[in-house]
């Protein structure tokens, strides 16, 4: 019997009309030192049918960008050079830390970073807004009034959270629902090394709410490429995989997050234009329910029960 391989290369639903593809854009290293090869770098992810691209208004504060919002800003050059690109891409970003504090996620601070973003982006409408990280000190009927009231602007289209603990995920999620606000998206360290929303329950979380997981660094910061510090079983059944499947392990690594429950979103990071076309050969693997769990079990080193 050949066996069915659990790679889901569908659309997303991540928010009301608004859907993606199921790899994203990461601009976290779009930090070029011109527009024509942030552009470059851009048009390829887009022509890969990464369309959803994941900004945060603290990208450039490090990874060699020039400063808080430096990335928004580049981003916000390249669209209005071409306005077409607009057009073709889910525009994703994220607020919430305030460097030095760290975390504000208080209605005037989040209203303020939106309405930065906007103008960094050159956009009139972010299509969603995220919560970069928990700000402890607030309520959540604090953080879901201001999304309920950027979204009644209509200065964003959906709004989700990233790096939430399911509780957090629940309470804001019930807060926002209270408002009519559906939570969109949440978005988690995901990776066959970071395993952790399988079992924590933020996967669970998003099955049983409809929330979209978008999996950050879903090739463990490059070290899924490299191999560096990665448990030697787990390089070896890579290899085994990728080999079987004419591809190299970092597909293999893509492709894996994009066989979980939840139906999440691999935000690929790359900005080398070879490597975003490539990108979509995750889409082609074949991986099924006992390659799944070799991955598994060699990662966390201990057999299933």
């Amino acid at each position: 019997m050949t066996s069915i391989s659990l790679v889901d290369g569908g659309r997303r639903q991540v928010g009301p009309d608004l859907s993606c593809g199921p790899l994203a854009f990461g601009t976290w290293r779009f930090t070029h030192a011109d527009r024509t090869t942030a552009g470059r770098s851009l048009d390829a992810a887009l022509d890969a049918g990464l369309d959803l691209v994941d900004a945060a208004d603290v990208y450039g504060f490090d990874w060699g960008g020039s400063g808080f919002g430096s990335v928004e800003a580049l981003l916000g050059e390249v669209l209005a050079a071409d306005p077409r690109r607009r057009g073709r891409l889910v525009l994703a970003t994220k607020g919430g830390i305030d460097p030095g504090t760290p975390y504000d996620s208080s209605a005037d601070y989040l209203r303020n970073a939106c309405e930065a973003s906007l103008r960094r982006l050159r956009v009139d409408v972010i299509d969603l807004y995220q919560v970069h990280r928990p700000d402890l000190l607030t309520s959540h009927d604090e953080v879901a009034d201001t999304l309920a009231s950027l979204v009644s602007a209509g200065t964003v289209r959906a709004v989700g959270i990233s790096n939430h603990t399911p509780a957090q995920h629940d309470a804001l999620r019930s807060a926002l629902a209270a408002r009519g606000i559906p939570l969109a998206t949440t978005q988690p360290e995901l990776s066959v090394l970071a395993l952790d929303p399988l079992r924590d329950g933020t996967l669970d979380r998003c099955q049983t709410d409809h929330v979209v997981p978008l999996a950050w660094s879903p090739l463990a910061g490059g070290r899924l490429v490299t191999g560096e510090g990665v448990p030697s079983a787990l390089v070896t059944v890579l290899d085994d995989l990728a080999r079987r499947e004419g591809v190299d392990q970092a597909t293999i690594a893509v492709a894996f997050v994009l066989c979980l429950p939840g139906r999440p979103v691999a935000i690929v990071g790359s900005q080398r234009p070879e490597r975003l076309a490539a990108a979509p050969d995750a889409l082609g693997v074949h991986l099924d329910r006992a390659d799944l769990y070799r991955l598994i079990e060699a990662s966390e080193g201990i057999p299933l029960p």
